[in-house]
């Protein structure tokens, strides 16, 4: 069966990319539908967004250059991107933040408050203040759930939105993609919708598909721990390859260290599909915390001050493909929290979301749970990790001495961020990878449209979001706070640009 309505532009998606994009298209006077599996999207679109040159940012005095960046997301990634994508993000990321500013949260008293600074000492830390925080109308926290704002912006722009749709496939004629089926989730009913300009695909990653992880991502499957993105089935990639697009040849996520899990754990066999989710049993804000991390023969292994992710890149050359965190009472002191000064959502304090009573709390919550433990000696905090006495209190003693001679001679970390452990109350947890997205996708030219192997364009095929390829590899690079919700809503919007003027 085809719908007998037909639309210039169909969107398939309705969180930050697709969003951005629908509105964008609408702004050009296409008609626009907007379709999405699920029932509502409010508390998809994220808090905070990257860019360089906002208002707000040139309001706080925060100046980043351009081509810095791109070069160190580039140097990031070891060229594995294109760098033309980058560049398109970079000079366009202002307006997009800009136009969510002015039109969605301005109205509601909510508005964008850029993060002045990005402290850091060591190359591998190197950091840049890229983040917008989609602040309250009292300038003291994130403005939750603002999404329910967007999503009535895109009905009062005269976007259709349709839920309960989930895309099938798309639908192709002579070469060119000319709709979607798509099928109606409470009654299974399959049927075609047409679209005479193009289809956008903002479908997120594949995170939530076992058997896609498993051909794509192995290693982060075996080094991820929980999956908290349980839309995230592929379905708009595959889609995509079916009507011949190419897909990034090489895996890219974006993965929290926030994951706690129950002592003896091993992570290749341990992976929870959208089960733990921030304030229940499993999150562990505190991972992201620079403190003593050892393998499970109680040896320390890396450099724990890190980007979120090196924590399970050093991890899987490890027994178990996890990490046990070691601090103590001191260390949760809003003083030693403040101290080694974290950066993006794990941030002590406003701009961030992370304060004192919440990692205590947090840490209470995991101890009910049994997935922290607690102990009055290192011996004792061994035997419940299951972890070698000897070996995990002679490293608990080569750490202070460290930490008190201000020099990690080991693994170089920075003295600031070197807190000793040298006084009870103990703690450790079992910590491995939190998988917010993968980031591989489709590959899109500087118009958002999907190529083929050959490089040639699928005309009427866009792709935006983090079903969109060629912008990351592996690990992604948090010390640019901000950077995926950007590169949705920047590449979302001109994906809606350009497919309205088709």
């Amino acid at each position: 069966m085809t719908e007998k309505a037909i639309y210039d532009v169909i969107v398939v998606g309705a969180s930050n990319a697709g969003a951005m994009a629908a509105a964008a298209a609408r702004e050009k006077g296409a008609k626009v539908l907007v379709i999405d599996k699920s029932s509502d999207t409010t508390y998809l679109f994220r808090n905070t967004v990257a860019s360089i040159g906002s208002k707000a940012q040139k309001a706080a005095g925060v100046n980043i250059d351009k081509q810095e960046l791109v070069n160190y997301i580039m140097e990031f990634n070891q060229d594995n991107s294109d760098q033309r994508l980058l560049n398109v993000w970079a000079e366009n990321s202002a307006e997009a933040v800009d136009w969510l500013d002015d039109n969605v949260l301005r109205p509601h008293g909510a508005y964008m408050k850029a993060t002045a600074d990005a402290y850091y000492e060591t190359p591998m830390n190197r950091a840049f203040p890229s983040g917008n925080e989609v602040t309250n109308a009292e300038g003291t926290m994130w403005a939750m759930g603002w999404g329910k704002w967007f999503l009535e912006k895109l009905a009062d722009m005269g976007c259709e939105l349709r839920w309960h749709t989930a895309l099938e496939h798309l639908t192709v004629e002579n070469g060119a993609v000319t709709g979607v089926k798509v099928r109606k989730v409470e009654t299974d009913e399959v049927y075609e919708i047409k679209a005479t300009k193009g289809v956008i695909l903002c479908t997120g990653g594949y995170g939530a598909n076992l058997a896609l992880m498993e051909k794509w991502n192995l290693s982060g499957l075996k080094t991820t721990v929980y999956e908290d993105g349980p839309r995230d089935d592929g379905s708009g990639i595959v889609a995509g390859l079916e009507v011949g697009a190419a897909k990034d040849e090489l895996p890219a996520s974006i993965v929290f260290n926030r994951g706690s899990v129950p002592v003896g754990t091993n992570a290749k066999n341990f992976y929870k599909i959208g089960l733990s989710t921030v304030g229940k049993p499993g999150y562990l804000w505190l991972g992201s915390y620079p403190f003593l991390r050892v393998n499970l023969r109680g040896e320390r292994f890396y450099n724990e001050s890190s980007p979120y992710q090196f924590a399970m890149n050093a991890a899987l050359r490890q027994p178990g493909y996890l990490q046990a965190m070691i601090w103590n009472e001191e260390s949760m002191t809003d003083e030693k929290l403040a101290q080694v000064h974290t950066l993006g959502c794990s941030r002590f304090e406003w701009p961030g979301i992370f304060d004192g009573p919440l990692a205590r709390k947090e840490v209470q919550s995991n101890l009910e749970t049994g997935l922290v433990q607690k102990a009055d000696t290192i011996e004792e905090l061994a035997e419940k990790l299951q972890l070698p006495v000897a070996i995990l209190k002679a490293t608990v003693e080569r750490y202070n001495e460290l930490c008190h001679a201000g020099k990690d001679e080991d693994f170089g970390k920075e003295a600031y961020r070197m807190i000793a452990i040298d006084q009870g109350p103990y703690y450790g947890a079992f910590v491995g990878g939190r998988m917010l997205a993968t980031l591989d996708g489709l590959r899109v030219n500087t118009k958002m449209e999907v190529e083929r192997e050959d490089g040639s364009v699928i005309p009427g095929l866009y792709a935006a979001g983090n079903c969109a390829g060629g912008f990351f590899f592996g690990s992604y690079p948090d010390h640019v706070p901000g950077l995926t919700a950007s590169h949705a809503d920047t590449l979302g919007r001109l994906a809606g640009k350009f497919a309205a003027e088709n």
